[in-house]
Formats: C-alpha cells, sequence, structure tokens
C-alpha cells in the first residue's frame, strides 16, 4: 500500500502566484476563473441560439449574469465569514485581496439573469436551460485552478491517491497528502453535464426547465458530499454541517420543485421564436388531394 500511495500521489510545487503588476496580484485561479467565464459564457450563447434567442440576447444577459455572479460570490462569503468583518465592513469591498464563494456566484448570476430575463419577456425556463451548461462548465475549468494553487483547504487523504503542496505561498503547504476536494467536484461538474446534455437532447423542445432544474438536483447532492472533505468553512451547524452544506439542502428542494414543475406541466409543441428565425419549426405544407 506505501508504494501504491507513493505513486498515485501528486506534489504540486508551483507558485500559486504568476506574476504582480502593482497592487494587482495573477494567480492561477483568476486566469483559470476567467477562461471558464470566457468559454462558459460563449458556450451558453451558442445553445441559447437553439432555444431561439439571438446572439444578442445571450451575450445581454451574460453582461447581466457575470457582475451578478461576482457580487453573489463576495456576498455569500461575508456571510460565511462574518465574524473577520465585524469591526471592519469596508474590508468588503476589498474584493481584489480574495475571498468568494462559488455558491454566491450561482445564486447571484442566476437570479439575476432570471430577473432580466423576466424584464424583457424572454423564457426563462429555456434561458436557464442553455445557462447551466455554460455555468457549469465555466466552475469545472476554474477548478484547474483550485487544485494548482490548493486555495480550499481539504481533509488528510487516507486513500491510494491525494496531492502535496510544497510551494510556501500555497494555502496548503504543509497540510501533507490531502484529498483533491475540488478536483472531485471538478469531475462531478463534467459528470453532471454529461447527464444533462441526454435530457437537453431528447426533450428540450417539449420541456423547458427540465435541463436546468437536473443540474441543479444533482450539483446539490454532489457539492453536499465533497464538503465533507474540506475543512475551510468556518460556520458549522451541529458540528456536521458546514455552511456550503445547509445552502446545498435548500437548492436541493427548490431544485426537485422545480423538478416537479418542468416535468408535469403541459408540453410546449416548439421551441421560443417571437419573430426570430433562429431554429424556427417551419410548418409542414398541406397534403395534396389525389
Amino acid at each position: 500500500m506505501p508504494a501504491l500511495s507513493h505513486l498515485l500521489t501528486i506534489t504540486i510545487g508551483w507558485d500559486p502566484n504568476i506574476a504582480k503588476f502593482g497592487s494587482l496580484q495573477l494567480t492561477w485561479h483568476g486566469v483559470f476563473t476567467a477562461v471558464g467565464i470566457a468559454l462558459g459564457v460563449y458556450l451558453g450563447v451558442w445553445l441559447a441560439r437553439k432555444e431561439g434567442f439571438t446572439e444578442d440576447d445571450g451575450y445581454s444577459i451574460a453582461l447581466v449574469g457575470v457582475p451578478a455572479g461576482i457580487i453573489g460570490a463576495r456576498a455569500m462569503f461575508v456571510l460565511e465569514n462574518r465574524a473577520q468583518f465585524e469591526g471592519r465592513w469596508l474590508d468588503v469591498l476589498r474584493i481584489n485581496e480574495g475571498g468568494i464563494t462559488l455558491y454566491g456566484a450561482i445564486i447571484g448570476g442566476v437570479a439575476a439573469a432570471a430577473a432580466y430575463g423576466w424584464w424583457k419577456k424572454m423564457p426563462i425556463a429555456r434561458g436557464l436551460d442553455a445557462a447551466a451548461f455554460g455555468l457549469l462548465l465555466g466552475m469545472a475549468i476554474g477548478r484547474i485552478g483550485d487544485l494548482i494553487n490548493g486555495e480550499h483547504i481539504a481533509r488528510t487523504s487516507h486513500l491510494p491517491w491525494a496531492v502535496i503542496y510544497t510551494n510556501p505561498n500555497s494555502p496548503s503547504w504543509q497540510l501533507g497528502p490531502t484529498h483533491p476536494a475540488t478536483t472531485y467536484e471538478m469531475i462531478g461538474d463534467l459528470l453532471i453535464i454529461g447527464i444533462m446534455a441526454v435530457i437537453f437532447a431528447k426533450v428540450w423542445r417539449t420541456r423547458p426547465g427540465l435541463t436546468f432544474f437536473t443540474g441543479v438536483v444533482l450539483y446539490s447532492m454532489m457539492r453536499f458530499g465533497v464538503s465533507y472533505l474540506r475543512r475551510d468553512s468556518l460556520y458549522e451547524i451541529k458540528n456536521w454541517e458546514t455552511f456550503p452544506q445547509v445552502v446545498s439542502m435548500g437548492t436541493w428542494l427548490i431544485g426537485m420543485i422545480g423538478l416537479a414543475w418542468a416535468a408535469l406541466r403541459r408540453p410546449v409543441p416548439q421551441p421560443w421564436s417571437p419573430g426570430r428565425d433562429v431554429d424556427a419549426v417551419k410548418p409542414r405544407p398541406a397534403a395534396r388531394s389525389t
């Protein structure tokens, strides 16, 4: 077992910090987060066109959802770690110094994008179906940066595989072999994308919202489980439920309600196309009498 453990343990000695430009610190986490956002938005817009949206619609929604996601990510981090901000509430605005929560980004970005779609009288369920793929892809790519930096403190691994950080600038330095918890989450994101792709391919024209809420339910379950392997949450309930797990239970419930609504509602015969010719369903020609 020691030999096997040594074989499957990954040692990461990379400096989390790539370069510094004045007060701006460029990190691997920041690079992969930016790449993830860009590719996620591109995928979401591409799929939205299949749902009847124009390209301008898609990018307009992204311009609302991405900043709202950043604000939500910071807000939830402050809520989770509110004790460290007591008496120093101006520090809440110093987001450049780090401190964001992925769940906050999801909730803030989705809520703002849905509100914008409602205001513009767009079909929200169809937009969420498309956005779910981009959101999960962006998160999966961002987790590559988390793996390199070792930013999220994980529990000690007693399995044949683990990760060890040897760079003093890494938050996980000198912790010994730990679980690659964020990599588990990345793999989970990709698996959920695969499941959603099957549903999207089969029912996207008739069951708007089914793909999105399936993703919400599966992600909530996966994140709840992975959170057991992370010990960087300061807020716990009854010594076993961390803050992300509490949020996961709430999003799981919302997802289940939405899933029932999408599955039981009357099927929609055509994709949305109010005056647009994108993926419009052309009527069949009338049969000729003989």
